[in-house]
């Protein structure tokens, strides 16, 4: 069952395919046997055990290993199951939009994005966004990249402002992100006007979790000066616990530089005046290839990326 030549056209696949068969593959990766999946869809183990091989025929390829008495996805599988839960994310998110424009609703738009395009480029997008369309539900996650893109592939989130993912999505760049420095209003190294990187050494630090863009900047900051990173490091992605934290305190926080400079303006941070030796990667809108765009997606993209034409719809 495993060659290749096994495996149906894609016209083929759609007409044999059935969403029964999808509800029994994401029903065994929350149950682990299949007894316990067919259970749970009302089914009894021999039809479950039969949807199973009719799905595996389909698309050429086992799906499970067994082990013991569970299953165990392998590296189809876990392919396989990736779509599956993006086709359930986008009829979840269907089923949200009809159902609220049978409420009289304009729909509902799920936006993610990276913490540094909320001041600038993406407010001034919603607002326009919310004059053109009052009664549009909008919902904004704002966090790293990282965390947002596994929404965007289920079907969680319409679009995320984040960075470039690879070829399975749409990306369109707008800017590059700079960091900051910040600290407290009152921290020693406030109004000092060129200040050097041993200075940095003498004060705790807030980062970004390891992995985040935003930590392997600094680590290679680190790294350019032949130091270690600090230790007793307190992590978070949160931008608004790290301006708390070095508001009440000395320790030294890195965050967006668009962010740093709209809180310093308000007194709520001071931004240390030290130039970081690179910038983060291009930020820009990222959508998914595979997945037509709703029209409050398709206008809100239009006023992101400041094209000045009205979308039709």
């Amino acid at each position: 069952m495993g060659s290749i030549d096994k495996r149906d056209s894609t016209p083929q696949l759609l007409n044999r395919l059935r969403m029964r068969q999808l509800a029994l593959l994401l029903a065994i990766e929350e149950s682990w046997t299949l007894r316990a999946a067919a259970e749970r869809l009302g089914l009894t183990q021999p039809a479950a055990t039969k949807m199973l091989k009719e799905l595996e025929d389909a698309l050429g390829q086992r799906l499970f290993e067994r082990v013991g008495r569970g299953l165990v996805l392998n590296p189809a599988g876990e392919r396989v199951l990736g779509y599956f839960r993006g086709i359930r994310g986008s009829m979840e998110a269907l089923n949200r939009e009809l159902s609220e424009l049978q409420l009289g609703s304009a729909g509902r738009l799920a936006i993610g994005s990276i913490m540094a395009a909320a001041p600038g480029r993406l407010t001034e997008a919603l607002v326009q966004l919310k004059a053109r369309f009052p009664l549009l539900a909008i919902e904004i996650a704002v966090d790293t990249s990282d965390r947002l893109m596994p929404q965007l592939r289920e079907g969680v989130l319409e679009v995320v402002i984040g960075r470039d993912v690879g070829p399975e999505c749409i990306f369109r760049p707008v800017d590059d992100e700079a960091l900051a420095i910040v600290a407290g209003r009152h921290h020693p190294l406030v109004g000092t006007q060129q200040v050097e990187f041993p200075a940095l050494l003498a004060y705790p630090w807030i980062l970004q979790p390891a992995g985040s863009p935003a930590r392997e900047v600094v680590e290679r900051e680190f790294s350019l000066h032949h130091q270690p990173m600090p230790r007793g490091l307190i992590e978070t992605g949160s931008i608004l616990t790290t301006m708390n934290l070095v508001d009440r305190s000395q320790m030294l926080g890195v965050i967006p530089l668009t962010v740093a400079q709209r809180n310093a303006e308000h007194g709520l941070v001071a931004i240390i005046h030290y130039s970081l030796g690179q910038k983060l990667p291009s930020y820009g809108s990222i959508v998914r290839r595979d997945r037509p765009l709703s029209t409050p997606a398709e206008h809100f993209l239009a006023l992101f990326h400041q094209e000045g034409v009205a979308v039709d719809g």
